[in-house]
């Protein structure tokens, strides 16, 4: 009785003593798809749910682990009502994970990882499974309409906040973004110099114009210099996606900006408007625009001419809407041309009144003709 009594006191000394909230090692012993079965030196057993292993509702444990591997583990209960001992994987993980992702916040290191969740408002990382948010305005240095095309991408990112108190751990991907476009932008700006013509895709287009990137650094093309023509939207001219080539108008390295220009010179239409629109020359257009004094006939793309309300027949206007509307075609003469102003002045009245004389001097031939024929 006596050595019987000896051998349960040294059978339970033998045994590990545990509490909730400890760690202990173990040495798994059983697997299947949603629970692992850890033996961990106390007279029952441990057992890990699948909840408690992975955040992943869908893995399977049986390739996670198995049997014979070593396992470090929290106690959540000594007794889970089955006297087994309730154990986590994953919440041990998290705390780990927890001291590295504020070793990572501290030392401002580039950590990667890949998407785990797609949220309306930013996208989830998992780091030793201590879950990191990246706000859309984060994501990127430009607005992301889909963030979709980031889910189970890897991304690399700094964690730029670290507050356990508001349950916010935040990564930025955008600042990497920003800091490798500067270096490029300093890189570029040693190399290029204002009047370089370069090749270039549409990044982005405002009302004010068109953003177009050359060789890694985006530049501004403002509406005014899209095209020699008056347009009403830069979309009139470009899209997104567009490869197009642009001229250096200036470079702001302070800034960094750089403005660019889709108009080249041996393009001006006024390049040669002395001679196609000299004083006296007949010319055609449609009327592209109208105001009280006078309706614009546009000539061609980029030059476009007043045709006063008082030029714009032998009879009296009252406005240039009583007798034209936009699109129409007109046929004037030129009656004045200022090169240096760009201004180009049309007169149909003036084509009326050599009409008439015309016809007149064809009325009176006629009556010459017709009285030598009497005689």
């Amino acid at each position: 009785m006596s050595e019987m009594q000896n051998f349960e006191q040294m059978l339970e000394a033998s045994i590990i003593q545990i509490h909730r909230g400890e760690i202990v090692e173990g040495t798994i012993i059983g697997v299947n798809a949603d629970e692992i079965y850890v033996n961990i030196g106390y007279k029952s057993d441990g057992i890990i749910p699948k909840s408690e292993f992975s955040n992943f509702p869908t893995v399977d444990l049986r390739n996670e682990v198995e049997v014979g591997q070593k396992i470090r583990v929290k106690v959540l209960r000594v007794n889970d009502g089955e006297g087994q001992v309730l154990l986590t994987y994953k919440r041990l993980k998290a705390e780990e994970g927890l001291n590295y992702v504020e070793e990572l916040y501290n030392s401002k290191e580039v950590v990667t990882a890949k998407v785990n969740l797609v949220l309306k408002g930013g996208l989830v990382v998992i780091i030793k499974e201590v879950r990191v948010f990246i706000p859309a305005s984060l994501v990127s240095d430009e607005y992301v309409s889909d963030l979709e095309q980031f889910k189970n991408q890897e991304l690399s990112f700094i964690i730029t906040e670290f507050n356990l108190k508001k349950n916010r751990i935040i990564g930025n991907r955008r600042i990497l973004i920003e800091k490798e476009k500067n270096i490029k932008m300093d890189e570029i700006f040693e190399t290029i110099n204002v009047g370089d013509v370069l090749d270039g895709v549409v990044k982005n287009i405002t009302d004010y114009g068109a953003f177009v990137n050359v060789g890694g650094v985006d530049g501004l093309v403002h509406i005014s210099e899209l095209s020699w023509g008056r347009i009403r939207s830069p979309k009139d001219v470009v899209k997104v996606g567009d490869n197009v080539k642009v001229r250096i108008l200036d470079i702001n390295k302070d800034k960094k900006k750089i403005s660019l220009s889709m108009k080249f010179k041996d393009e001006n239409p006024w390049n040669d408007a002395e001679e196609k629109y000299a004083v006296g020359n007949i010319i055609t257009g449609r009327v592209a625009r109208m105001t009280d004094f006078g309706a614009f006939i546009e000539l061609e793309t980029g030059v476009d001419a007043l045709l006063h309300v008082s030029q714009i027949s032998v009879k009296h206007v009252e406005k240039p809407s009583d007798v034209l509307s936009v699109g129409d075609e007109v046929t004037a003469k030129v009656t004045d041309l200022n090169l240096d102003e760009k201004k180009i002045s049309l007169s149909v009245k003036e084509l009326e009144k050599e009409d008439e004389v015309q016809e007149d001097q064809v009325t009176q031939d006629q009556a010459t003709q017709d009285l030598e024929t009497e005689e």
